[in-house]
């Protein structure tokens, strides 16, 4: 029987959509299983350009109907940019390979400041590409500056005409080799400040943009490419000044959210793999999963994997509720980035402890898993960088709540249109939240959850007693070590939440809370042990390790669904 928290392409059917979506997700599943696992790894391998599935998106007009906003469908009832159905795309996407999720993420990536700007005719031109089946790219990355916006070498020379000349080059481009789009930043060089900042459209089929090559060794085409006198006309400007720093900084807030729940898929497909190979794996006369520090493994492995689920699943619901008073969603964005995706390279390294050397092997998917899920949390913002956002949210979301109207489930046929329209990308520390304690008291009675209830209450007493002081406040190693405290509560109050909604089992709750009591412990001991850390952070950080209530009866229900994966899915040959 398959499991209900996992994604198993044998059984899935996304009835809570509406038919086209239905349809469309159905179809990706079934285009990938007709072409079966020897012709997905054979492709990987042989880093072949992603043709046949992006003719198999344009003749389905996959990328068209999820990827255009309402206000750009023309009246079609179908198209519209809806969170939840993007996010199921993400997942299936991993599920099959990180490559073909990347041309699709770039493509977001390349839409978000054409579908924030003002100019008409850039928003008809890409509306009318991606019902071509055309890809998109986004030139914000330079190979010396990074995403260092500020540092931009993308220079726009004005032409006499009103429009300018773009010379310069861009790094790290997603589908540069192949977008009929690329939205390219840059500034002007007869403008100081950032009043000269502009967003441009791009086209990588001129004679004035060259292809420098492909940065990676993969299917993927990470593009270096440079722009000698490229023409940009008036109609191809799309952003200029704050604006498109803006809309630079507010793409990258659409785009990273998909970075979780690609993990989620590339996790789930790997622990079909990993689960069968154990089970039946005989040694020393016994399969596997009959040692002890296997099936803890495994376990760990299976509550996180739901943990991420859990989570990403409820930050959907803010994203899709978000408005200009309420931009919860810029906290647990950062977070499914960086604390989801981190959590899917621990479920990874859980499950390849367990198949060792099988997890090399060139006929498995795990394989190129366990490849693959070390780029999410290096995507769109290191960890430290996003942890470094998460931290700027700290004070307000544990100690200074306030009161919304509670978010339900958001899988209605939607626009999600505040995305594209969410303003100056400013203000972080003024946003409020719910008081989080709410999701914990509705599971007080569950052990582990109680238990971690006290490490998230000892976290306040820190940031009120023993807070870093103006000195400590620049050592950011330190500050690092907080962040992952912070993110853990978080994280537990989103799982909590969707717990609630969804019914989840409440030994498979109790399991994952044991897992995150041991993690605050870990990132306590760490903070102990900073340069920096004061004797009293220090007696506090060995006061908020706790011990996981353990029951045996209760883990042992929870293997019994691990187990049960064996056998649940393999891939078509």
């Amino acid at each position: 029987m398959a499991d209900p928290l996992l994604f198993n392409p044998r059984t899935y059917d996304p009835a809570h959509f509406d038919p086209e979506t239905r349809r469309l997700l159905r179809a990706t599943v079934d285009w990938f299983e007709e072409r079966g696992k020897r012709k997905l790894i054979e492709d990987y391998r042989s880093r072949a350009w992603l043709a046949d599935f992006l003719a198999f998106s344009a003749k389905e007009g996959l990328f068209a109907t999820f990827l255009t906003p309402a206000a750009a469908a023309d009246g079609q009832q179908d198209k519209r940019w809806d969170t939840a159905r993007i996010a199921a795309l993400n997942e299936i996407f991993g599920f099959y390979g990180l490559d073909y999720w990347y041309a699709w993420q770039v493509t977001i990536l390349g839409l978000g400041p054409v579908w924030q700007s003002d100019n008409a005719a850039a928003r008809a031109r890409a509306a009318e590409l991606l019902a071509q089946g055309e890809v998109f790219a986004f030139g914000l990355s330079e190979k010396t500056h990074g995403a260092d916006i500020y540092s931009t070498d993308m220079l726009l020379e004005p032409d006499g005409d009103g429009g300018f000349r773009a010379s310069g080059s861009k790094y790290y481009i997603g589908n540069g080799n192949a977008a009929g789009l690329v939205s390219v930043f840059g500034r002007r060089t007869d403008v100081e400040g950032p009043d000269g900042y502009v967003f441009f459209a791009a086209d990588s089929r001129h004679e004035a943009y060259h292809l420098v090559k492909n940065v990676v060794d993969s299917s993927k085409y990470v593009s270096e490419f440079r722009l000698e006198n490229y023409p940009v006309a008036a109609e191809d400007v799309l952003h200029t000044g704050r604006a498109a720093f803006d809309a630079a900084l507010n793409t990258v807030n659409v785009g990273k959210f998909n970075l979780c729940t690609g993990a989620i898929g590339i996790c789930e497909h790997a622990m079909y793999e990993a689960v069968t190979h154990a089970h039946n794996r005989i040694l020393y006369g016994r399969p596997v999963t009959a040692f002890p520090h296997v099936r803890r493994e495994l376990t760990d492995a299976y509550v996180r994997l739901v943990g991420m689920k859990l989570f990403s699943d409820r930050a959907v619901d803010y994203f899709r509720s978000a408005g200009p008073d309420d931009r919860r969603y810029l906290l647990f964005n950062p977070m499914t980035k960086m604390k989801v995706t981190t959590e899917g390279e621990k479920v990874i390294d859980l499950m390849w402890d367990v198949i060792a050397a099988k997890g090399f092997e060139k006929d498995t998917y795990f394989a190129q898993a366990a490849t693959e899920i070390r780029g999410l949390p290096k995507l769109e913002g290191t960890v430290h960088v996003n942890l470094a956002l998460i931290l700027k949210f700290m004070g307000n979301h544990l100690l200074n709540p306030a009161e919304y109207a509670p978010v339900p489930t958001r899988l209605d046929a939607a626009d999600d249109a505040f995305l594209f329209r969410q303003g100056p990308a400013r203000g972080l520390g003024a946003v409020r939240f719910h008081d989080w304690r709410t999701a914990y008291d509705a599971y007080a009675d569950v052990p582990n959850v109680g238990r971690f209830r006290e490490q998230a209450d000892a976290l306040c007493a820190f940031v009120t007693t023993a807070a870093p002081d103006e000195e400590q406040s620049r050592d950011l190693d330190l500050l690092l070590a907080i962040g992952q405290l912070f993110a853990l509560v978080v994280h537990g109050q989103l799982i909590l939440e969707q717990a609630r909604l969804t019914g989840l089992d409440q030994d498979v709750l109790d399991e994952l809370f044991a897992v995150l009591v041991r993690d605050f412990s870990a990132h306590a001991v760490e903070l102990h042990g900073k340069d920096s850390a004061t004797e009293d952070q220090q007696r506090w950080a060995l006061g908020a390790v706790r011990r996981p209530v353990v029951d045996e009866a209760r883990s042992a229900r929870v293997w019994e669904r691990v187990e049960a994966l064996a056998g649940a899915y393999e891939m078509a040959p």
